[in-house]
Order: structure tokens, then sequence, then C-alpha cells
């Protein structure tokens, strides 16, 4: 009862005591009679009170009586009301409630610290709001049992460790909540009916050292699952697809450990996955979304007759590409010769040549004998580890398309991994980018080198085919991380993994913006890869230059364009960029794409983002610093938004903040 309404029962109280003084002299009759009322009413009490303490007795096995029991005990006894049908915990309640002695159950400190009901005959369903309460449980093992449905909702459970729950009959998807339990270590769901995609934050569980998926009716890729921890995978007997990713972790499993689903592929499995041409002409482009859910796996599976026509057409295309590289070797060679016959002449009237603008000669003619010999130019000094032939020969694998050009994993003969950007036709010539255009362009990007920026390694021009090359990165996109499959709704990420993403993107773009006139120009979750540790690295940076402008762009991409931009002179500056940032971070505190963020005021967008989180509140403040950056970054003009090297200030200092508050309050404790 509240201070207020203890305040008013008090003076009511005192009121009906005023009111029976006030008559007690006046009427000792209707004293003696309220006398003999209360000793009925007691007698009347004293009876219901025995009926109800028999009633206790006598159902105190089947349904658990909750008034005075500690939380733990009333979570146990609500599981045993839904999940066991046949009454087979023989769960009761004597005087002390002792339930730490109950079959299964392990207490420490008066706590469950261990639930473990394997083979107990239980039948149905997993009931939500029990189990999850036990917020000490490190082992929760109901292995062998009849339970059925969905897997509930378990990321109250952040102490647990072990979860077994093989060898029942759950239905529905790969359960998104144990994405957020990182101290587990064992996780077993294998001889269940569940099914859809797994998910690609699997990889987001540090700890896990046992992972047993097998025997369900999973579909879609495998995750890349790379934690150096991991010594026991089995995903056998499902419907995965595409290729196993080829990850330290995973090279070192047992091909035994992916049997039995026919459509999966790769070096591990030592079965070739099927191949995809980068000159191959592009088909319709993908949004946003559907460029991330293919990120990293096979989106084309075709049949025997398709295959035909493919090879047909591969064949076609590589003599066509034959006839066209002797055709620029000749113009080449040509050139050449007339070029040095120029020089010639040039050195031979001018007594005192100039070394500068000679070198740049020779430079700009090699980068141009290269471009139309079709040579790969590799960036920065690189040591070039493989020619175009090889990239060619590379089991290719489509990944996505887009308004810059359509991109390839390419894992080639000697195991190495790239990712390969085929751009489209591009701006045309008259429009300033032709071949050196190009050339100068892929310079100046080819020399930024950052930690949160995926490295360009080389490029490709001839006869208007452009290819980028850069590192892979295992772990796919921020879009998937936030987003997951389209069959679960994804949780919100905690704050400080917020904090760390947008830490990192925000040091990549300021990076670009202070050493180069450059902006990256098409800034968005499916643009922003996470590494071998899940450091944020950006890429495609610097490519929207080359954007066909009558792609036609689809609306997830739009959200992200500053006002700006989306005009039909596009003037974008390096403010166009923060502006994408800003709502890159909204869509990092509230796990809602961009295309789902309303235009509300400040005040507003605060209380918006709080009830997208649905948190407890006890990290409002935090929340509202990096609400109030978002906000500042996504101001409508470019005047009112600050420049990246200001905006990276501001995280790193509440960045500071945080940690000075946590010093703090490890000190108090």
């Amino acid at each position: 009862m509240t201070r207020a309404g203890s305040s008013t029962s008090l003076q009511r109280l005192r009121e009906i005591r005023d009111n029976l003084k006030g008559n007690d002299g006046k009427n000792n009759t209707m004293h003696e009679q309220m006398k003999a009322a209360a000793a009925a009413a007691a007698a009347a009490t004293a009876v219901t009170a025995t009926v109800a303490l028999f009633l206790l007795s006598a159902l105190c096995s089947s349904a658990p009586v909750r008034a005075g029991l500690p939380w733990d005990a009333v979570s146990l006894l609500s599981f045993k009301e839904e999940a066991d049908h046949d009454n087979r915990l023989l769960y009761t309640l004597n005087h002390t409630y002792h339930y730490c002695s109950w079959q299964g159950v392990k207490c420490a400190q008066g706590r469950v610290v261990r639930l473990v009901l394997n083979s107990m005959g239980l039948r149905g369903p997993f009931p939500p709001h029990t189990l999850a309460k036990l917020d000490q449980l490190r082992v929760l093992s109901l292995r062998n049992n009849s339970l059925y449905g969905p897997i509930p909702d378990l990321s109250p459970l952040t102490n647990l460790k072990s979860l077994f729950l093989d060898r029942n009959t759950f239905s529905g998807p790969f359960p998104s909540s144990l994405l957020l339990l990182h101290r587990l270590t064992t996780l077993s769901l294998s001889h269940n009916n569940l099914s859809d995609h797994l998910p690609p934050q699997l990889p987001l569980l540090p700890r896990l050292v046992a992972l047993l998926l097998d025997s369900n009716n999973f579909s879609g890729p495998l995750p890349s699952l790379n934690q150096t921890s991991l010594k026991l995978l089995n995903v056998s007997n499902n419907n995965l697809s595409g290729p196993v990713p080829v990850t330290p972790t995973l090279a070192k499993l047992s091909p035994l450990s992916f049997s039995h689903n026919p459509s999966l592929c790769g070096e591990i499995l030592h079965i070739q996955c099927p191949r995809s041409p980068f000159f191959a002409s592009s088909s319709a482009p993908l949004s946003q979304s559907e460029q991330s859910q293919s990120q990293g796996i096979v989106v084309v599976s075709p049949s025997t007759t398709k295959t035909k026509r493919h090879k047909k057409t591969a064949f076609l295309l590589a003599l066509l590409l034959a006839l066209l590289l002797l055709f620029a070797f000749a113009l080449s060679l040509l050139s050449f010769v007339r070029r040095r016959k120029a020089k010639t002449a040039v050195l031979s009237d001018s007594p005192v040549p100039v070394p500068a603008a000679v070198a740049r000669e020779v430079k700009v003619r090699k980068m141009e004998e290269a471009h139309r010999s079709g040579k790969l130019v590799f960036c920065c000094g690189e040591v070039q580890q493989y020619t175009l032939e090889m990239l060619m020969r590379a089991s290719a694998e489509l990944l996505g398309r887009g308004s810059v050009g359509t991109t390839y994993k390419a894992v080639m003969d000697s195991r190495l991994i790239v990712t390969v950007k085929r751009l489209d036709g591009g701006k045309s010539e008259s429009e300033g980018a032709d071949g050196e255009v190009f050339e100068r362009h892929m310079e100046l990007v080819g020399r930024l080198r950052h930690p949160n920026l995926v490295p360009l390694r080389a490029y490709f021009q001839a006869k208007g085919e452009r290819l980028v090359i850069y590192d892979y990165q295992p772990n796919g996109s921020l879009f998937n991380l936030l987003h997951g499959s389209r069959s679960a709704r994804a949780k919100p990420l905690h704050w400080t993994s917020c904090l760390k993403i947008a830490e990192d993107v925000a040091h990549g773009l300021a990076y670009i913006h202070q050493v180069s006139s450059l902006i990256h120009g098409n800034l968005k979750s499916s643009n922003v890869l996470l590494g071998v540790d899940f450091e944020a690295c950006i890429t495609d940076y610097c490519l929207a230059f080359f954007a066909d402008p009558s792609f036609p762009e689809d609306t997830d991409s739009a959200a992200y364009k500053a006002p700006e931009a989306r005009k039909p002179s596009r003037r974008v500056t390096s403010k166009s960029d923060v502006y994408s940032f800003g709502v890159l971070l909204l869509e990092l505190l509230t796990g809602k794409h961009p295309s789902q963020h309303p235009f509300l005021a400040p005040r507003d967008l605060q209380d918006w983002v709080r009830a997208m989180r649905d948190d407890d509140g006890s990290e409002d403040n935090r929340l509202e610093m990096l609400t109030e950056v978002a906000s500042i970054c996504s101001a409508t003009s470019p005047e009112q938004r600050p420049a990246m090297w200001q905006v990276l200030k501001m995280i790193q200092e509440i960045k500071d903040s945080v940690t000075v508050e946590d010093a703090a309050l490890t000190g108090l404790s």
C-alpha cells in the first residue's frame, strides 16, 4: 500500500472511531449487539480458515500456492503447472518450503543455480515467464522429454552457461533471445523440429564451446562461425545451403559436422559450389535488405538446364573477352610506339629535361598500358598475389547488387578469399568519368588505409569493364547484425555495442574527410561490415562517384540520403556523410530501419528511442547522449551539422564519461 493510500485509510479509521465514541453513551444496546455480531464473525472466520487449510492440504501437490513463497519456488511450480501434464515432478511444499531439495534442483545461497530434468517424461509446452525468472541459473537441461511448441524468451538468464533442450519436439525458428546470453558455453537444440534460417549473429556468442543443432529443419546459409573457443559443432541432418564459410574455426572441423545437408558446398566439404562469372550481365537490382540478406551466400542455385545455358554463355563471353584483349593489346602497342617517337622528338629539342614531368608521364603510360592490356592494378604498393586469370578461375558467389555495381565473393584456387565489385556502366565520358578519371580517382581511393576501412587492394579496367577488389570480411554486415532474418524480430543491441560500432564508423569517416577531399557518399548499414574481431569496417567508400544516375534507387537506401543529396543536382559534401551517420546511429539504437524512422523533434526523438528499446531505464542518461548526437548529425540544413571529427570527439567524450562513472561505481562497491 502506498503512503497516500495508508494516510487515507488512517483518516477514515479515525472518523469511524470518533463516530463510535459519540454514540457510545447513547446506545449501550447497540454495543451489546456489536459484540454478539463480532463473536459470530469470529466463529465464521474460524470455519473459513479450517476449510481453507483443508483445501490447501488437498491441492498443494497439484496447484502451487504462491503467497509467501520465494520467487524461485514460484517459478518452478509455474513451470510444472504447464509442462508436466502427467504429474511426473513430485514437487510438494512442506512447512519450510525446501524447494532446493526438489528433484533436479541445486541451489547456492538459497537461489536455484542448476536445474536438470532429463528423461523425466515431461509433456506440455515450455511456458514463458517461468524458468526465465531464475536469474542465477547456470545450467538448464530439459533433454529427452516431450516438450513442444516454441522455445520462450530466455534472455533474462544472463548467467546461464549451459542449455540442453535437445530430444524434444520444439518448433518454430531459432530463438533470438539466446543470442543475448553472452556467457553461454554449451548450446544443444538437436533432435527437435526447429526451422527457418540460423541467425547470422551466432558468432556474437564469444564463449561458445559446443553448438549442437543437428536433426532439425534449419535452412539457408551457415553463419560464419569463427569463435576461437568453439571446439564442437554439429549441424548435420538439416536443410542448410550454400558454401560452408572458410573460417579458421570451421576449417578445423570434420566434414561430418555438416553432413546430410544436400545443398551445402565449399572447399571444407570438397564439393564445388556453382560458379558465377564476374562479367555476366546484371539482372534487376536488389533492395538493400535483399542485398544484406544474401550477404556471404550463393543466391542462385541453377537447375541442370540453366547450368548448360550458363556454360554456353560463359564460353561465348570468354571468347569475346579474348578478342577484346587482343584488340586492346594491338592498340596499346601502337600507342606505345607513337608516344615513344613523340617523347624522343621532345627530348632531342629540349636541352634540360624535367625529371618530375618525365616520371609522371612514364607512370601514366604504364597505368594506361595496364588498363588497356587487361591487367590488375594493385594499390598503395601492394604485392601482386594473383592475376586476372586466377581471379576469373575463382569460385564466385553473388553477394548483392546496388546502384554502384554487383558484388561477389571470390575463392581462388590458392584459398585466398577476396570481395570483387563489378562496377556498372556508371557515368558516361561526357560527364567526366572516362578511363583516365577512373584511374586518378581509384589511385586516390587506394591510398586510404585505416583500421575501420575495408582495404581496397586492386582494381581493373578494360573496355568499359571495371572491377574493384577488397579484403573479404567474414562476419557479414551491420544490417544482418541489427535486423537478423526476416522471420525473427531482433532486439536492439546493448548500448555499449552501439557506442563501440558508432565510434568505429566515426573513426573511418573522419579519416576519409581529413586526409582527402573525398566523401563516402553511400553510407548505410549494409556498407558497414564486421571484421575478424567484430570491429566495424566501412566498405564501398568513395564509389558513389561512379553510380549510375539512371539506376532506380530503392527506398531502403534513399532513407539514408541527406536532403541535399536527394535533389537532381545531388550536391553532396562531407556534411552529407554526417547526415547518413546520424541516421545510422538511430538505426543502431532502435534496431529499426531508417525507412521506419519518424520525423520528430529532438525531445520527442528521445522518447521514441526509449520506447523502441524497451529497457529497464537504468541506461537512459547514456542513451540520451547518443540520441542527442544522432539528432545533431541529422539536422536538415548542412550548415547546422558538425564536422565528422567533431562527431567523433562527442562520442569519445561519452565513452570517457561512462568509463569514469563505472570506475566510481566499482570503487563504491
